[in-house]
């Protein structure tokens, strides 16, 4: 296992990048600690999958030093970096058993028969597949073939680091829950340093200790799930977590207060003295409520999810959606709306810009 270190990072598939946007990373500074959880999040065409080719070796950066506990690593092949990859389709041999898919990573190595023996039933009863050894992978379900593809990459204790590229793609959505369990539950046993590259937020959300946010080559916070969720430093973050996302919603800055179509709206905090830019606020809709003063709104639809009610509603040309246990109004009804303030923020170009 490896403390990972990304300096100065940059990374361009241009053989003469001369734009920022030319660059598919961009100014990456990060650091994973030796046996955490990490998650990579964020949607399709971000670098999620740029950046983990990096850090295997798949890929040499155009600028910016990999290293594994302070060792630079930038120039070496994948087998020398020791890194074992899961990735989204099952790579694993059909003509053999489950315990030959296990041990081969060990025996391609020349590990001795009794460590591999004891390695492969570890990983089989940790992944519930010990009563399948015998049988050959081409006759597994797809949700075992990729628990025995996780597998092949967490028999060997000597990795630096394992990495997983959304390895739950393919799985039926029933199954997903129980393998996400488990995948944390190894993580809890093993210790090895893991990293998961995802644009599912359920998934970065359930495993992760971690969470590195990505938008456009950029990493844009790096938090918990509880500190993503709870305040947002941008709003990209604000709107991609949470369903329904963030409430971004176009204001003014005057005298260093918010006015939304035309009205005050009380922040979490005082505006930061270096606020500049494009001005927005930010509210969940877990605290948007129905009161009986507040901003003048027309309902537009109503979602009945099961546990609550989504309620989305115009405020003059303003689309907003609100949480509503209980009650809800109906399609066409006038309500008035009102926003938590102590959950009410201010963004400028997209970053926060209120304080606490």
């Amino acid at each position: 296992m490896a403390k990972i270190t990304l300096s100065n990072l940059r990374h361009s598939y241009y053989p003469a990048p001369e734009k920022r946007d030319d660059y598919a990373l961009k100014n990456i500074d990060l650091d994973w600690e030796d046996g955490g959880a990490y998650a990579l999040l964020g949607p399709s065409g971000c670098g999620k999958t740029t950046l983990l080719n990096i850090i295997s070796g798949l890929l040499t950066p155009s600028e910016g030093r990999i290293l594994f506990d302070g060792k630079d690593v930038t120039d070496w092949t994948p087998g020398r970096r020791n890194i074992a990859q899961v990735f989204q389709f099952p790579v694993i041999y059909d003509t053999m058993t489950v315990y030959d898919n296990l041990a081969f990573p060990l025996r391609n190595r020349g590990v001795d028969p009794a460590h591999i023996d004891r390695r492969v039933q570890e990983i089989a009863r940790l992944l519930e597949v010990e009563n399948m050894l015998d049988r050959r992978a081409s006759g597994l379900s797809p949700d075992n073939k990729q628990k025995l593809s996780m597998g092949r990459g967490l028999v060997r204790d000597d990795v630096n680091v394992v990495m997983f590229d959304e390895p739950l793609t393919v799985i039926d959505p029933h199954l997903k829950w129980k393998l996400r369990s488990k995948l944390k539950e190894l993580h809890q046993r093993v210790k090895h340093t893991m990293i998961y590259v995802t644009h599912d937020q359920t998934e970065a959300l359930t495993f992760a200790d971690q969470v590195v946010v990505m938008d456009e080559g950029e990493i844009v916070q790096i938090g918990t799930p509880v500190d993503l969720f709870a305040r947002p430093a941008h709003t990209f973050v604000g709107h991609f977590i949470g369903s329904p996302g963030m409430n971004v919603l176009p204001c003014e800055l005057r005298n260093r207060g918010a006015f939304f179509q035309g009205s005050p709206v009380p922040l979490e905090g005082p505006v930061r003295a270096d606020a500049s830019g494009r001005a927005e606020i930010g509210i969940r809709p877990e605290f948007v409520t129905i009161s009986d003063a507040g901003l003048d709104a027309v309902v537009v639809k109503v979602s009945d999810v099961g546990r609550h009610n989504v309620v989305q509603a115009m405020v003059g040309d303003t689309k907003l959606a609100a949480i509503i246990e209980g009650d809800v109004p109906h399609k066409g009804e006038s309500v008035k709306l009102s926003f938590r303030q102590d959950q009410t923020r201010l963004y400028c170009d997209g970053w926060l810009a209120t304080e606490i």
